[in-house]
């Protein structure tokens, strides 16, 4: 298996109802990045997030299949030899989506649709129904979450025990927590994540910028600014993210007790 990775971020503020100077936009920085292995755009990178209505989301999504956003990526991807994440609003049928999709140098090798949305994309999407896949290629293992999912340790541990080496992050981030959480996700699961966020302020939403890589160890490796683009690209081990012990006799994934994990037949009132 593959052990040394060359992966990294884009960070950039798409503009809402704008998908050409997206996608212009899009070639600009990922021509900054044509020596990483692997590197991830934001969430909704084709169209902007903060839709004033289903209509103005449905106006600005994309059919995967003939999407010309991706289309530019699939050419981009084949350029650099690389594999490109990216988030993108897409159509299927008279169906929404907030999706992430893996592109290689080949074409589109997969995608994750978001299982938890937040806030007003209840409007606009539906939830994911895709479940957490994991994707081998070039001899490592890749996983996708999108933004709010971060705050779910179960999406994280379900792809860690399928053996993702890494977790691409697409996201639009609002709340403040994210970069403190996702490394801590990182450490109890042994996995590298790369969160690839957005910045600036659209329909009065502001997004916090400070995308980052996290490593096995907890440890924030780089993070970009909170108002400017960004690329950023570092080599990963990725042989830390296939050591699971944490001393000599405890394995961060072996000793669960998923036997232990349930309400005994007690009746819980989970808070509001």
């Amino acid at each position: 298996m593959s052990s040394s990775l060359k992966a990294g971020f884009i960070q950039f503020a798409p503009i809402l109802g704008e998908p050409e100077t997206n996608r212009k936009k899009s070639i600009e920085l990922l021509s900054r990045a044509s020596e990483a292995d692997v590197i991830v755009l934001p969430e909704l990178a084709n169209s902007g997030y903060n839709f004033k209505d289903k209509a103005q989301a449905y106006a600005l999504s994309e059919n995967i299949s003939e999407s010309p956003f991706i289309e530019t990526l699939k050419e981009m991807a084949g350029i650099n030899n690389q594999f490109i994440v990216t988030g993108i609003n897409e159509r299927d049928g008279g169906k929404l989506f907030n999706t992430s999709v893996l592109i290689g140098p080949e074409g589109i090798l997969g995608k994750y649709r978001k299982v938890h949305l937040f806030l007003n994309e209840f409007d606009f999407f539906e939830k994911g129904n895709m479940g957490f896949p994991v994707f081998e290629i070039n001899g490592f293992k890749l996983g996708m979450l999108i933004c709010f999912d971060w705050i779910f340790p179960e999406a994280w541990r379900i792809m860690a025990m399928k053996g993702a080496d890494l977790i691409c992050h697409p996201s639009n981030l609002v709340l403040p927590y994210a970069q403190q959480a996702v490394p801590v996700h990182c450490m109890v699961n042994r996995i590298f994540a790369i969160t690839a966020n957005r910045y600036g302020t659209e329909r009065k939403v502001t997004f916090s910028g400070r995308s980052f890589m996290s490593d096995p160890l907890g440890q924030t490796l780089c993070s970009a600014p909170e108002n400017r683009d960004d690329v950023q690209i570092l080599d990963l081990n990725l042989n830390l993210a296939r050591q699971k012990m944490i001393t000599p006799r405890n394995h961060a994934l072996n000793d669960r007790r998923p036997d232990q994990y349930h309400f005994m037949n007690q009746s819980i009132d989970l808070p509001e």
